[in-house]
């Protein structure tokens, strides 16, 4: 099977899947190699705030799970509900042929499938691993040539959506990797998200998500500055936040992941700017005290700073 394994670029079709328009189940079939109506175990690693509603969205739907974590508590609820919980990535690759993972770092991803007791010690030939970190394209890259020299596929499947969509299922997964593999991807994807989308050879997932993180960040900057302003100038921040959405400055930042605390629920402003991923980069806000926060609490942040 190695020798199947080379990379292609992407499509000149867009490969994309959402649940709210399915493609017809041939175009999904192609070449293959695995069965789609497969419900043999799946592998987990990092079950964090994440990975926990990800692999529980995949027991749903029927999958039994083999779960790893190095905090050994972050598997208990799993153990209780009849998983199997087992001591290292290693053990999970024995013994699941198909194995996601969801990680912090790019240091925690290289660790999990090239560390001594990562997966590559006990991937069997044929394995899908789909690495639903953020982390660098270019250990995406060195990752899955390491893999395709064991015989197995590689693929770069980041999230967008936070945690609130983890929960609900509704995910957006950017998929890099070989594209006859992307059906079994996401055969397994389509579970824990309402798009899946197909964005070329190994690394364009991760690309795709730091363009989309990019964007994020700005806009996310954006809302609390506007947001400050209107408290600053006398307005309401909930009628301030209903304006904005019913207006051209509406973004995901300001109707679904407000920075403002009281304005929404279910949202890190909400509980002390408690974040999803430590995904916290502004190096200003880490040497305020900001290090461990969400990055919405930028609105907290710029709230205290009079200089900005």
């Amino acid at each position: 099977m190695a020798a199947s394994l080379r990379l292609r670029g992407a499509a000149s079709g867009l490969l994309y899947w959402s649940r709210r328009q399915r493609p017809a189940a041939a175009s999904l079939v192609a070449v293959c190699s695995r069965s789609m109506a497969s419900k043999t175990p799946v592998g987990f690693i990092g079950v964090g705030n994440m990975g926990n509603p990800m692999a529980k969205n995949l027991m749903k739907h029927g999958y039994p799970l083999i779960i790893y974590d190095v905090f050994p508590d972050a598997c208990k609820e799993f153990l209780d509900a009849g998983e199997q919980v087992v001591s290292s990535p290693a053990d999970v690759a024995e013994k699941a042929d198909r194995i996601i993972t969801m990680l912090p770092t790019s240091i925690n991803a290289i660790e999990a499938y090239s560390g001594a007791n990562g997966i590559l010690k006990k991937v069997k030939k044929g394995s899908l691993l789909i690495d639903s970190s953020t982390i660098d394209p270019m250990i995406s890259k060195e990752l899955a040539k390491e893999v395709e020299k064991m015989g197995a596929v590689f693929m770069d499947a980041p999230v967008s959506g936070g945690v609130g969509a983890a929960r609900s299922g509704n995910l957006t997964f950017m998929v890099g990797g070989v594209e006859e593999e992307f059906a079994a991807a996401q055969e397994l994807l389509g579970c824990m998200g309402s798009n899946v989308v197909y964005c070329g050879a190994v690394g364009t997932g991760q690309a795709a998500k730091i363009c989309n993180n990019l964007l994020l960040a700005i806009s996310m900057i954006g809302t609390a500055e506007a947001m400050n302003l209107g408290i600053r100038l006398g307005l309401d921040p909930k009628l301030l936040a209903k304006i904005l959405n019913m207006s051209s400055g509406r973004c995901w930042s300001s109707d679904t992941y407000n920075p403002v605390p009281g304005v929404m629920d279910g949202v890190p402003s909400a509980n002390n700017y408690q974040g999803g991923q430590a995904h916290q980069i502004y190096r200003l806000m880490c040497a305020k005290g900001y290090a461990n926060k969400d990055f919405s609490s930028v609105f907290q942040f710029l709230r205290e700073e009079e200089t900005f």
